[in-house]
């Protein structure tokens, strides 16, 4: 299930995984599961992404703090710290413009439009499935076309 400017996997373009691999794009992975940052962290190297992963809202935040910026955030959603609500306001507060994407278990539609709210993209079920990462791409190159 995804929130925000929906897609179905059968509205998803026919483009191959070749098309879309792209090694100047960097993600941050968000997430207070080790297996889940681990699976993700797999599954977005094989589209040649850069990858780095935080295990709690505030480490992504002190990233930023730092200097770092990435061009895609995966961010779940309930986190001991900074849930990812509370981590996507504050970003976009100190005016990150990433794509931020939420990744939850979470099935309320009340839940996850909540997250929404906070400043999210889009939002997903985790774990994210090839179709949902070639969406994302999709989006990325789009917003990268328009910005340049």
């Amino acid at each position: 299930m995804m929130l925000g400017n929906c897609a179905t996997s059968s509205s998803l373009s026919t483009e191959s995984d070749e098309d879309i691999v792209n090694n100047n794009l960097t993600v941050l992975v968000v997430d207070d599961s080790p297996m889940i940052r681990k699976l993700h962290d797999m599954h977005l190297k094989k589209f040649g992404l850069k990858v780095q992963v935080a295990e709690n809202g505030k480490n992504a935040v002190d990233l930023f703090r730092s200097g770092a910026s990435f061009n895609l955030i995966l961010m779940d959603k309930e986190m001991p710290i900074m849930d990812g609500a509370e981590v996507t306001k504050e970003l976009r507060t100190m005016g990150v413009t990433s794509m931020i994407v939420g990744v939850t278990s979470l099935d309320s539609i009340f839940d996850r439009q909540a997250f929404m709210e906070a400043g999210l993209d889009h939002c997903f079920t985790k774990p994210l499935t090839t179709e949902n990462i070639i969406f994302l791409l999709q989006e990325l190159n789009k917003k990268n076309n328009e910005e340049n």
